[in-house]
């Protein structure tokens, strides 16, 4: 069964910084692309980053361009979303999910407020 688990996240000031991290079994994790979702209040889950199988490529969306950087270590199987010069709008709780998706973590809470 696929798990993931979404951790690091809390309360930090405009301007600082966090990392994500996302741990995950049930499957052959070095063999799926992985993605980090966001959602905010009142709003729908969105896409923030992606990266590749083996880490080489990465994309992400133009609200988090240049901020965010998304790094995966294959044999931790784990993913991480390193977020700087954060913006009250990053407010969310953050997921991780494999392409193609699967069951949803419980996700992990960012707040940005001064």
């Amino acid at each position: 069964q696929v798990q993931l688990v979404e951790s690091g996240g809390g309360l930090v000031q405009p301007g600082g910084s966090l990392r994500l991290s996302c741990a995950a079994s049930g499957f052959t994790f070095s063999t799926y692309s992985m993605n980090w979702y966001r959602q905010a209040p009142g709003k729908e889950r969105e896409v923030v980053a992606g990266i590749d199988r083996a880490g080489g490529s990465t994309q992400y969306a133009d609200s988090v361009k240049g901020r965010f950087t998304i790094s995966r270590d294959n044999a931790k199987n784990t993913v991480y979303l390193q977020m700087n010069s954060l913006k009250p709008d990053d407010t969310g709780v953050y997921y991780c999910n494999k392409w193609p998706r699967s069951n949803w973590g419980q996700g992990t809470q960012v707040t940005v407020s001064s």
